[in-house]
């Protein structure tokens, strides 16, 4: 079973790993003003493998197609989910209690990626 959870603990997670569909790196501008940050890194997981623990989170739809779960006593994002990729919810690979066998799979909305940024990993860069 694998665990995640917000800064201050209060929005947790749990999955089960056989129901992790997929892993990589987000480069999208909407992620990216989510989470300050040049890119973030999620995890895509069947809704059937996994449940909150603790307080659910809050809730801000940030377009026509999806939301963005996070803490509403933090403030820190743990959940993205997008009516484009019914049946799952996407967690951020950050916010696991153990990411040492985490391994991104493909890079996301590379188009979208920051000039700034130089990655040497030889993973696939798609859209």
């Amino acid at each position: 079973m694998g665990r995640g959870h917000c800064l201050c603990g209060a929005v947790g997670f749990r999955f089960e790993p056989t129901a992790v569909r997929w892993r990589g790196h987000c480069h999208c501008e909407s992620c990216r003003r989510n989470c300050a940050a040049p890119f973030t890194t999620f995890f895509g997981v069947a809704d059937d493998g996994w449940a909150w623990e603790g307080t659910e989170p809050a809730v801000y739809a940030s377009s026509d197609h999806a939301e963005r779960l996070f803490c509403a006593t933090c403030g820190s994002p743990v959940a993205y989910r997008s009516t484009r990729q019914p049946g799952e919810t996407h967690f951020y690979a950050a916010a696991l209690e153990d990411s040492s066998g985490f391994v991104p799979e493909m890079h996301f909305h590379w188009s979208e990626h920051v000039a700034w940024v130089h990655l040497s990993d030889d993973l696939p860069r798609k859209g």
